[in-house]
């Protein structure tokens, strides 16, 4: 056996241990870098499902819950409002939600799944202040031609109480519907 052929092995047996050090030390340092890609626990409660029992909601009667961060309406409407959504389709920018504003299955000037019922995000779609609800008809501050909805007052955008923009206000879109359904459906 010769020098050069002792050397020749401890260097292969060094190399070999180094590698195996260094694998795991990558290894080790990656598990935790990874690990800190998924979401927090608060992340994931934030963006979990809500549940509300609507049946306790008054007809005309607005709650709020929080959603992702963000306030989410549930509005009780009454065939009264519903007959006033109706009649503004003329009055807003878009009344047939051409601008994706909400899930696919959720159609027609109501703009929910149960005509009863409207699920909104509560952020204005001008810059992000919470609109008031204001259900009643006609009150003094709105002028005899509001019929109900939502007013943003940062910049004065008027909603109906479908969540449609009208014509000429500083929201561009109507406000956004969450994806929602029914336990009972």
């Amino acid at each position: 056996m010769s020098n050069g052929d002792v050397s020749q092995g401890r260097r292969r047996f060094l190399i070999g241990a180094t590698s195996v050090v260094g694998g795991v030390g990558v290894v080790g340092a990656a598990v935790p870098f990874v690990a800190s890609w998924n979401p927090s626990a608060k992340a994931e409660a934030a963006g979990a499902p809500v549940t509300v029992n609507i049946e306790k909601i008054e007809p005309g009667q607005q709650i709020t819950v929080e959603w992702r961060g963000k306030p989410v309406w549930i509005i009780r409407r009454t065939d009264e409002m519903n007959a006033n959504i109706e009649s503004l389709n003329d009055r807003v920018k878009d009344p047939n939600s051409e601008d994706p504003q909400q899930p696919a299955y959720i159609e027609g000037p109501l703009r929910s799944i149960k005509p009863d019922v409207g699920v909104y995000v509560g952020l204005c779609t001008h810059l992000g202040c919470v609109p008031s609800y204001r259900p009643e008809v006609a009150p003094a501050d709105l002028g005899e031609n509001w019929l109900g909805g939502m007013f943003c007052p940062c910049h004065g955008s008027r909603y109906d109480l479908a969540g449609r923009v009208y014509e000429a206000q500083p929201a561009p879109l109507n406000l956004e519907v969450p994806p929602y359904r029914y336990d009972d459906d």
